[in-house]
């Protein structure tokens, strides 16, 4: 195994009784380093993403995080080791200011006897909120505003700074169609929060049918077909062309790993 390695899984296989969910795929990322995960539907990618998060457990195979040998039997789990996972439905609560998102599970309590009855100091989880939101480089809503005023790329950011206020150092984000249904300039957004994660040490997986988001973003490209790993190369040494001819299966495998 690979010293360097913030996210590693080896020869992990899923199987559904006969159907092969995922037939011996292994992957590593680096800190720093984002990988697109693409495939075209029933490929596999989001049975791969449930095998990284803690929602599903492997058939057989081994995952290893920061080069310890790990075992999620929940998603609660893979927080705990440095794994956050950004849903395409983002797992927002509307009705909650964005300040609330960000701080959900963690929230600031007031001092003495009124921390210890459970009040919520909402001014000290409204500074948290602004400045995990900084730190990021990132301008959004004013914290105070509900989540179900946002816009579609506002709420993207909420998630997305909620995962990394939560990841350790060197921590691994996983992300499931971060740019669906959003605009160009919404998108480009997303893509600079990427950038500045990954320049921050946080290894990143991006899935993702935008072929031309996948470029923008990542340092290496791995691509699934019926569940195998057919193609794991830089993004820089390969095109839109031969990403498709894998994706459909018309070209063959090419794997670095």
């Amino acid at each position: 195994m690979t010293r360097s390695a913030a996210l590693e899984l080896d020869h992990v296989c899923v199987h559904y009784g006969f159907l092969k969910a995922l037939d011996d795929v292994s992957i590593k990322v680096a800190p720093g380093e984002v990988v697109a995960l693409l495939g075209d539907n029933g490929a596999g990618k989001s049975t791969l993403l449930k095998v990284m998060s803690g929602a599903h457990r492997p058939t057989s195979g081994t995952l290893h995080v920061k080069g310890e040998t790990r075992s999620f039997r929940s998603p609660r789990d893979a927080a705990a080791a440095g794994v956050q996972m950004v849903y395409q439905d983002l797992a927002l609560v509307d009705a909650m200011e964005i300040s609330s998102n960000l701080t959900l599970g963690r929230e600031p309590m007031k001092p003495g006897i009124l921390g210890q009855l459970g009040f919520v100091d909402r001014r000290a989880m409204r500074r948290e909120a602004q400045a995990e939101l900084d730190a990021l480089g990132v301008r959004t809503a004013p914290v105070t505003r509900p989540v179900e005023m946002l816009s579609g790329g506002q709420r993207q950011v909420v998630a997305i700074a909620r995962a990394a206020a939560r990841l350790g150092e060197q921590g691994v984000l996983l992300m499931d169609e971060p740019t669906a249904a959003l605009g160009h300039e919404q998108t480009e957004l997303v893509e600079s929060l990427i950038a500045k994660l990954a320049s921050r040490g946080v290894a990143i997986v991006v899935v993702t049918h935008n072929l031309p988001l996948a470029g923008a973003v990542s340092d290496r490209t791995i691509v699934l077909n019926r569940g195998r790993k057919v193609a794991d190369v830089p993004t820089r040494d390969t095109d839109k062309d031969r990403i498709v001819g894998w994706i459909t299966g018309a070209s063959v495998q090419e794997d670095i790993a």
